[in-house]
């Protein structure tokens, strides 16, 4: 008899939100870092140093500033890096996710 092939399932990372706590894939997600330069954003992931990571929504953004991304990155925001941080918050869509009532449509009543 000829063994089993099974088909390989590849890993796929979680990471958790520090503004809304949902475990979603790494890949999906904004790495923030405390690295030897202070902290910023990780576009790559890759960086070293101590990471946490937000969604790409603003109401995310919004608790992980009120104090959850200085606690998981444990460390103090400077002013300077809080206002780079809002600055990219605020570059983010009001409704990113797309979880906002659709549009409705065209053509006609239903």
């Amino acid at each position: 008899m000829s063994p089993k092939q099974t088909a390989h399932v590849k890993h796929i990372p979680l990471r958790m939100c520090v503004g809304c706590r949902q475990a979603l894939a790494k890949r999906s997600l904004i790495r923030v870092v405390r690295g030897p330069d202070g902290i910023r954003i990780d576009p790559g992931g890759k960086a070293a140093g101590r990471g946490a990571y937000v969604h790409d929504r603003r109401e995310c953004w919004e608790k992980a500033l009120q104090g959850a991304l200085s606690q998981a990155l444990k460390a103090e925001l400077s002013p300077a890096e809080r206002e780079a941080l809002k600055d990219r918050m605020l570059r983010l869509p009001p409704d990113a996710d797309g979880e906002s009532d659709p549009p409705p449509a065209a053509g006609g009543s239903s």
